[in-house]
Parts: structure tokens; C-alpha cells; sequence
């Protein structure tokens, strides 16, 4: 089974870790991939950079930059997921967007995606039209493609989106770019039990996730708490970066 869908089967609180592909250095991804394992992460989604971004803020962005001046490339990538893999079982997604998957030719990414044991693909400009034959061909292969909802969403393109999706949608806490903060809590309550409502897959919620506190509340509301820009804001290549991130990651998977 599919490990993404295989996790989503328990209703344990659940802590998703974004780190960017490459950053701080080119082959920090496995040090700091197998480090979010030891520190509590559930599930990691690992960012593909690229030159122009739509979704990320400005630590994300800053991130991608650096991982691209670093020489990080989708082959390298996979590569450094391969390597990952062999050292453990937790769910991989990659999030990313679709111009470099379309320059390198979907039926190749999928494949790569699949040698290589990765279980998820977010791709937050993929349209929901344009998307069901890339969506299509991923499960085929056993990936479950995560597509986004907004709280701008409508009710019948939630359920359209998660019946797509299948296993697992992404649902963007803010209307704004990776980072932001987040809005009123009375609101999101209501987006989220909206979305609950008319998804028919589990669901997890992103942008703006900064503590422990946040990913206890968002568990109450969702299926799972995705943490990015917080991480990568407090890590670089001028110190134990490690460390710093097994003290952060820590921080927000305790239980008490």
C-alpha cells in the first residue's frame, strides 16, 4: 500500500516537514530529511526549487535560490531520495511546480518518481482541468498526486479535487504566500470544517504553521500540520544546521 495512504489510516496527530531540495547545501537533503525523521516528522515533502515561484514567501524563495546557485537538479534529487530510502519507510511526497516537470516530460517524471519510491507529488499550479491526466497517470503508478484547496474554494470543487486526489488533498490555511500569518481561528474552524465536510480523502493543512501549539490546533482540525518555512528560516550553511533542526522539529512534534 501506498505509504501515504497506509499513515492516513490512524488518527494519531500528524507532523508534516517541508525542507527544500539542496539547502543549505547541495547535499544537506538526506542529513536533514533522516534528522526530521529521528525528531518526530510523520511525512516529509521535499521541495523542488525553482526560478519563479507562485506560492512560496520570501524564506522559501530565499531557500530555492540558494539550493539552485548550489547546483540542486531533479536528477540530483532523485538520487538524493534514493539514497534516503534506504534508510527509511516514512512517506515522501515532492512539491514543486509543473514547468520543470513539463520540460522534462511527464511519463519520465512519473517514472523517476516511482524507481525511486516516491509516494506523493504536490503541484500547487497544477489547474484541477489541465490536471486529471497527470493525476490519472500518477496513481496508475501508485502515487498519490496532493492537490491544493483554498478557503476561496467552493464546495463542489473540494469534493471534485479530493475524489481526483484519491488519497490526500492540501488544504492552504491562507489566502497569500508560504509564511504569511495565519488568519482569525473562528475562520479557519470554519474553512477547515468545510473542508472536512466535503472531502472524501484525509487532508492536510499548510502555510503559516509556526509551533507546537499550531500543529496541536490544526490536528484537531484536519488530518496532519505541515511545517516549512518556520524550519527553514532558522537553518543555514553557517552553522550545525542539524542540530538546529533536530532542536526545532523536536520542538513542534512533542506531545505535551
Amino acid at each position: 500500500m501506498n505509504r501515504i495512504k497506509n499513515l492516513f489510516k490512524n488518527d494519531k496527530d500528524k507532523l508534516i516537514v517541508f525542507l527544500t531540495a539542496g539547502y543549505p547545501e547541495i547535499n544537506s537533503t538526506e542529513k536533514l530529511v533522516l534528522t526530521a525523521v529521528e525528531s518526530g516528522a510523520d511525512m516529509i515533502e521535499i521541495g523542488i526549487p525553482f526560478s519563479d515561484p507562485q506560492a512560496d514567501g520570501p524564506v522559501i524563495q530565499k531557500a530555492s535560490e540558494k539550493a539552485l546557485s548550489n547546483g540542486i537538479t531533479l536528477d540530483i534529487i532523485f538520487q538524493q531520495v534514493k539514497s534516503i530510502r534506504k534508510k527509511t519507510n516514512i512517506p515522501i511526497s515532492l512539491m514543486g511546480y509543473y514547468n520543470p516537470i513539463l520540460k522534462r516530460g511527464i511519463d519520465r517524471f512519473l517514472a523517476d518518481c516511482a524507481v525511486n519510491e516516491i509516494d506523493g507529488i504536490i503541484l500547487p499550479d497544477l489547474p484541477y482541468d489541465e490536471g486529471k491526466e497527470f493525476c490519472n497517470k500518477a496513481k496508475e503508478l501508485g502515487i498519490s498526486p496532493i492537490l491544493l484547496v483554498a478557503p476561496n474554494t467552493s464546495n463542489k470543487r473540494i469534493e471534485e479535487i479530493s475524489n481526483l486526489s484519491n488519497d490526500l488533498i492540501y488544504a492552504v490555511s491562507i489566502l497569500g504566500i508560504t509564511g504569511n500569518d495565519l488568519g482569525s481561528k473562528k475562520e479557519l474552524i470554519k474553512y477547515l470544517d468545510r473542508v472536512r465536510a466535503n472531502s472524501s480523502c484525509p487532508f492536510i493543512v499548510g502555510f503559516g504553521i509556526k509551533s507546537n501549539d499550531d500543529v496541536k490546533w490544526f490536528n484537531k482540525y484536519s488530518n496532519g500540520a505541515v511545517v516549512g518555512s518556520h524550519i527553514l528560516n532558522h537553518i543555514n550553511a553557517d552553522e550545525d544546521y542539524v542540530l538546529k533542526a533536530n532542536e526545532i522539529i523536536n520542538s513542534l512534534s512533542k506531545s505535551s
